[in-house]
């Protein structure tokens, strides 16, 4: 019996005779110097959103367009948003550089071109164009980060990048504060310096960019997307412009209502064009067939809504409540940001230890519900700031779980050819998330605020100081009192609400305090319901964090995954893990000749978990499994788990070979070789399973581990100036059991016989069944099997079966009988008919089978359905007789075959 390892785990490939080339492995300090181009690119896009929403409404007054100014935020957004998702496409098909070069070099010509705007109409087509660059600075910049810095290491460099975020959203402020102010710098209106200051840092990042971004790609010639692209722009755009002039328009008026109708039709056109696009597609169908990527893609939505829709209450509070100034309130903002780089440091150093992150988004969602409740019930129009900037750090906190863990799990989740275009989803969902929470919270604000500032006054009305203030003749005497008092005097006039208060509420810190109170108080009840509705939004999100399936984090980059495809590897499958181990894979058993199969260098630290080709790879069972509770053992680390180990001999490899259960396995043999197969020593594991191996000098080496009947391990260890700590792990071999039985009395089969193939269709084990139907295939790993059995008189049958350690659950067959329909094809006189064609056809005319008799003029066909048949017999007149086969047994049917032909027969008569 032929027999061969479990189905094939991403990333292994048999030892070649060649050195493996470079495995695009990179160092931290390469990794932090195309960082540094990244964050500048990133930079530019954080520090325009903050200092043109600081300074939007000096630039309104000079241009005199006040009111169209939300079209300048609203063009920057939609151009912006629907290019983030084909810059993803795009740069997976022909590389990150020249895309992410090509976006800050239209950033950098739309923000020189906004300085030299005339009009408001001109300043939203200058924005709208350099939206198109600002779509691809952030997805880019984190599908970069994606490829050059495995899933598990990822998260110690987000603090570097919510660190760029966090200065520009202090500078941001600031800077658009100081040069709204000033009339003049250089000849130079002061708000125009608002766009040109982007110039100088964009050129200064397209330099470095240009120099430090040299990653390797291979051109994948496809089609593009155009049309997906055309349709998710119509879909989208109209959202975007309801989103973001709806409060305007009115929610229900026809302008919103036909924006509704031709965003809905183009986001269905969009769906059907991508399902038809498949691999082609701009966001590949597929990837929504993952449930982590499709719960993350939902999770990313949720909290865009929860985040820009209770941040953007954050600084009105400030500004119309407690009076700062936009400059002051982002500064104000600090702990928030604090926090979210705080917590993000800490989140990443922990990931990078236990390679854990599902616990994070929970734990970050249910922070950020905290602190919305903790603003909706304790933040009044009188509390004291460090009590609310205390509540602006815990949102951080919980802003650092969520954020980067949202992007992290959607890369780690997808193969290395779509992290672009995962990335750049990943972004798009959060943004229209975003929009989608800041035009609600907005109409919530809205229509709630003149309410409750006309509650406020009836209720300050009965107190005493309004009342003497009302009468006070100082206040009465002070102009900038005067319309409230008018107000007051006239409520019907103005209706009593004082709802133009968002549409300018700079008077409002011109008010004698007392006068002022109701205002505060109104708006701060209406915030308050604002967070209410974000805290449910966030619930939303923690059920989805808490459903969503943890998929253990690779521990390679993307350009170490395409550099072993490259090197004729398979790239390890997104679900990979590095505390499995490496199932070693060997080819057809010959004890002396046979030649292992181990991991590249490049994956040898991904064990493949789960196919994306929808094909079950058979993790070996480690110590991390096999343990009670899922827990990792006291005897030590897991196979795969590579550590310096300091104190022991320079240069060597050391560690214990384990069993599934994380025993000790003594006596086990461990060879190291080379990368061309030379063995280069050889050791016996002791009584705790301990091995310890000399090498030569740091380089690339293979581990082989072999016990008896145990499944044989090979991975591959890189060696360094430490000594590396290697442990293996044997699993046993299992066997697939069960019984073959008859699908309609349930009666056993005996002599049925059954082939077990693993994933890439070779025959591993074969067998037959017993006198009782039992049947049992050895010599398995774990693993997914397709299991073929067939049995005289039944049709044969096909199933999946899963073989795991232990003792697993017996699979039961059952054979639907087969018809038979046999007979004698003979001459008149009666004798048979040698070398006679016979044909079957179904009930509609298609052929089922043909037969040629033999010598004794038998014919016969198997593997019949129940139904009516036509048979054609040929070799002299054909003759053709229609006949009935039963569902089950034989069915006899003789045919007779003459000389004559019709023609003589009639002359015979």
């Amino acid at each position: 019996m032929t027999t061969s390892a479990s189905p094939a785990r991403g990333g292994t490939v048999a030892i070649s005779g060649s050195a493996p080339p470079a495995d695009g492995r990179l160092t931290h300090r390469q990794i932090m110097t195309i960082l540094s181009g990244l964050m500048l690119g990133m930079f530019l896009a954080a520090l325009d959103q903050t200092i043109v929403s600081t300074s939007i409404r000096t630039i309104a007054d000079d241009l005199h367009g006040l009111s169209a100014q939300a079209w300048v935020t609203t063009a920057y957004l939609i151009t912006s948003t629907i290019s983030t998702p084909l810059y993803g496409k795009l740069s997976d098909l022909y590389g990150r550089k020249p895309y992410f070069l090509a976006a800050i070099t239209i950033f950098v010509i739309g923000s020189a071109a906004c300085s030299f705007a005339t009009s408001m109409t001109e300043l939203s087509a200058f924005r709208a164009f350099q939206g198109i660059g600002a779509g691809g600075l952030m997805s880019l910049a984190l599908a970069i980060i994606g490829d050059i810095v495995p899933p598990r290491e990822r998260a110690r460099y987000q603090g570097y990048m919510l660190a760029t975020f966090g200065s520009s959203s202090v500078l941001g402020p600031l800077i658009g504060g100081f040069l709204a102010g000033r009339s003049s710098i250089l000849a130079i209106s002061g708000w125009r310096w608002v766009f040109l200051v982007n110039v100088p840092i964009g050129i200064i990042a397209l330099f470095v960019v240009a120099k430090v971004l040299n990653l390797p790609h291979t051109r994948r010639e496809h089609r593009i997307d155009w049309w997906g692209a055309l349709t998710i722009a119509i879909g989208v755009v109209p959202l975007l412009l309801v989103a973001e002039q709806g409060q305007s328009w009115g929610w229900t008026s026809t302008k919103a209502c036909v924006c509704y109708g031709v965003g809905v039709v183009g986001l269905i056109a969009w769906v059907f064009i991508e399902r038809a696009m498949g691999e082609e597609a701009l966001i590949p169908m597929r990837l929504f067939r993952s449930p982590v990527f499709s719960k993350m893609s939902l999770l990313s939505v949720i909290v865009g809504m929860g985040m820009f829709g209770g941040l953007m209450m954050v600084p009105l509070y400030l500004q119309i409540v407690k009076g700062v100034s936009p400059t002051k309130s982002g500064l104000l903002m600090l702990p928030l940001m604090i926090g979210m780089i705080a917590g993000t440091v800490v989140v990443g150093g922990i990931i990078q230890k236990t390679g854990k992150y599902k616990v994070y988004p929970v734990i970050g969602t249910l922070l950020i519900i905290a602190a919305l409740l903790l603003f909706h019930y304790r933040v009044q129009w009188d509390t004291a700031l460090p009590e609310t900037m205390a509540y602006m750090a815990l949102f951080g906190v919980g802003l650092s779980g969520c954020m980067q863990i949202l992007t992290l799990a959607v890369q780690n989740d997808v193969e290395p050819k779509d992290m672009g275009v995962a990335t750049a989803s990943a972004t798009f969902f959060r943004q229209m998330g975003g929009t989608a929470g800041t035009a609600i919270f907005l109409s919530v604000l809205f229509s709630t605020v003149g309410d409750k500032i006309g509650s406020a006054f009836r209720d300050a009305a009965r107190t005493p100081a309004f009342q003497a203030a009302l009468h006070d003749p100082a206040v009465r005497a002070d102009p900038a009192n005067k319309p409230v008092l008018q107000m007051l005097s006239h409520p019907g006039a103005s209706g009593g609400s004082g709802s133009g208060v968002l549409d300018d509420s700079s008077f409002i810190q011109r008010l004698d305090p007392r006068l002022a109170q109701p205002f505060k108080a109104g708006f701060t009840d209406s915030m308050q319901l604002v967070f209410l509705i974000a805290a449910a939004v966030m619930v939303l999100g923690f059920l989805v964090a808490v459903w969503t399936k943890e998929v253990p984090l690779r521990q390679v980059s993307g350009l170490e995954a395409r550099a072993a495809e490259e090197n004729g590897t398979p790239a390890p499958a997104p679900a990979a893990t590095t505390a499995e181990p490496t199932t070693a894979e060997p080819t057809t058993a010959e004890p002396t000749t046979a030649e292992p199969v181990v991991a590249h260098p490049v994956v040898a630290e991904s064990a493949a978990a789960e196919s994306v080709a929808a094909e079950p790879a058979a993790p070996a069972r480690t110590a991390a499994e096999s343990a009670p509770g899922g827990s990792r053992p006291p005897s030590g680390p897991v196979a795969d788990r590579f550590e310096p180990v300091p104190g022991a001999g320079r240069h060597s490899v050391h560690g214990r070979v384990l069993d599934g259960t994380g025993a000790a396995v003594p006596q086990a043999v461990v060879t190291l070789i080379d990368v061309k197969g030379r063995q280069l020593g050889r050791a016996v594991s002791g009584a705790d399973g301990g091995y310890t191996l000399a090498v030569g000098g740091p380089g690339t080496y293979v581990l082989i581990g072999a016990a008896g009947a145990r499944q044989p391990q090979a991975v591959t260890v890189l060696v360094g100036e430490e000594p590396v700590e290697c442990d293996l792990a044997l699993s046993g071999t299992v066997a697939l059991t069960g019984s073959v039985r008859d699908a309609v009395d349930g009666r056993p089969l005996p002599g049925a016989l059954l082939v077990a193939t693993d994933v890439r269709g070779e025959v591993v084990s074969s067998g037959t069944s017993a006198a009782d139907g039992a049947f049992a295939l050895s010599d398995l790993v774990p693993g997914g099997y397709t299991l073929v059995v067939n049995a005289p008189g039944y049709r044969p049958a096909a199933l999946a079966a899963d073989v795991a350690p232990g003792t697993g659950e017996a699979c039961e067959v059952r054979l639907e009988p087969g018809a038979r329909l046999g007979g004698v094809v003979s001459t008149a006189t009666g004798d048979p008919l040698d070398e006679a064609k016979v044909t079957l056809l179904d009930s509609a005319g298609n052929v089922v089978g043909t037969a040629i008799t033999g010598p004794d003029g038998a014919y016969g066909f198997t593997d019949l359905d129940g139904g009516e048949y036509t048979v054609i017999a040929s070799g002299y007149a054909p003759v053709a007789a229609s006949l009935r086969v039963d569902g089950g047994g034989t069915t006899g049917f003789d045919l007779e075959l003459s000389h004559q032909d019709a023609h003589q027969d009639e002359a015979a008569r």
